[in-house]
């Protein structure tokens, strides 16, 4: 065996899109990320929301605005995820925060599709 250790790989981390919730900690958000998929067995299309703390280096985020996170090492108890970027600011009614995730991202997506057709 050798002495020298080689770098190990780091698996590719997870990324997700969510609108921020609260911003009541300091350096902190709370993300909430919606998931649709279709039941397996009802084939009825079921929405699920998953509420991630954040890392909030600046404190730049507040509610309402369309973050992206990703998963990095253990930073507190509960918080795992990172900001990566800010994609929208805007202030969002909480009652309204499903339909706008998804509402945002077919805004986010729209662009680089009519670029692309350019």
């Amino acid at each position: 065996m050798s002495s020298a250790a080689k770098p190990e790989k780091r698996a590719k981390r997870k990324q997700k899109t969510g609108i921020v919730t609260s911003v009541k900690m300091h350096k902190t958000i709370v993300v909430m990320v919606e998931q649709t998929f279709r039941h397996p067995f009802y084939q009825k299309v079921v929405r699920r929301t998953v509420k991630f703390k954040v890392h909030d280096e600046t404190n730049s985020c507040q509610v309402g605005d369309l973050v992206e996170i990703m998963e990095t090492r253990p930073i507190s108890k509960e918080k795992h995820w990172r900001l990566l970027r800010v994609i929208g600011k805007g202030k969002v009614a909480l009652r309204d925060l499903p339909k706008k995730i998804v509402e945002a991202k077919a805004e986010v997506d729209q662009p680089v599709a009519m670029e692309e057709a350019s």
